[in-house]
């Protein structure tokens, strides 16, 4: 005989005074982005076209970031046991990949205009950019608090710095053009911004495929965890001890822990839990005693902020 047992994973809407915040920034940016790209245009400044189109990048991110919240709001149904929370991980790996295909994009442009040295008005360039400046610090600043804990909002957070620091390539540039005739600048600018951008924005890929592979989160060592669970009074064992990230911010465990039952099980497993989420920051736990000498496993489900429950009793014998 099996049984199941289905739990929740609730953890309530996304404020909105944080999603209220995102639209405002969305606005922000297009509307900026249009006259970004006429001035780079008019003023002919790579460096200026090259923020105006990482504008246009953040203008789609973060109207996916939008997209992937109110998705991922969505219920949990039998065939997504988890809900749609991943949503948020591919928009933020989309974003990652689109940043560097435009940060290359706008490196090969810029090798190119190395040897061609159009003419560029430095004094349109170091306008427009100043407005774009002012308008990326609004952003970043409507969108930082987010930032840290949401990998999607990072995600979004990197598009928003990729424009500042453009913006800041691009003033200087326009102000080298227009006090030196330096145009070789506007080139020079734009490779270097491009190349932090990468740099950023790899990062960002690479911990969303560790998510979608279900790797072990970054911040936490598999063997600091288990020894952890070992160090916890009557465990004599862990073992299949897995660690994943479900999405950002909500880390999951599973595992099968030996136990001498010298300890209460349910104190054990209230033990375990506590240290578990002290330590690490786990709370969605699901874990198996094996009691030695005991012809029976018991399975455990611990939830955050609630008691352990055993859902489940299977005899082997």
């Amino acid at each position: 005989m099996s049984a199941v047992q289905g739990h929740t994973h609730d953890h309530g809407p996304r404020p909105e005074r944080s999603v209220g915040r995102l639209k405002i920034a969305l606005a922000l940016t297009a509307i900026y982005m249009f006259a970004e790209a006429a001035g780079g245009w008019m003023a002919n400044s790579l460096a200026l076209l090259a923020d105006a189109g990482h504008m246009f990048t953040d203008v789609a991110a973060l109207s996916l970031t939008l997209f992937s919240f109110w998705f991922a709001s969505r219920p949990a149904t039998e065939k997504r046991t988890f809900g749609y929370y991943r949503a948020e991980i591919l928009a933020a790996f989309v974003n990652g990949v689109v940043l560097v295909l435009l940060s290359v994009w706008v490196i090969w442009e810029a090798a190119f205009r190395w040897w061609s040295e159009p003419v560029v008005n430095g004094a349109d360039v170091s306008i427009v950019a100043l407005g774009g400046l002012a308008v990326n610090l609004i952003v970043l600043k409507l969108i930082h608090a987010d930032h840290d804990h949401d990998l999607n909002m990072h995600g979004a957070w990197l598009h928003v710095i990729g424009d500042l620091l453009g913006s800041v390539a691009a003033l200087v540039s326009g102000l080298l053009i227009y006090k030196f005739g330096w145009v070789w600048a506007d080139a020079v600018t734009s490779i270097l911004i491009s190349v932090i951008i990468v740099f950023g924005a790899w990062r960002l890929v690479s911990d969303s495929i560790n998510i979608l592979l279900e790797g072990t989160p970054r911040h936490i060592k598999l063997k600091d965890v288990e020894a952890a669970i070992v160090a916890t009074a009557g465990v004599t064992g862990v073992h299949d001890l897995h660690v994943w990230t479900i999405s950002s911010g909500i880390d999951a465990l599973s595992a099968h822990i030996n136990h001498n039952d010298s300890v209460d099980h349910t104190e054990l497993l209230a033990t375990v839990r506590t240290r578990l989420h002290d330590q690490f920051g786990i709370d969605h736990l699901t874990i198996q005693i094996e009691t030695a000498g005991k012809n029976d496993e018991t399975l455990y489900v611990c939830e955050s902020n609630t008691n352990c429950f055993e859902p489940a009793r299977r005899h082997l014998g």
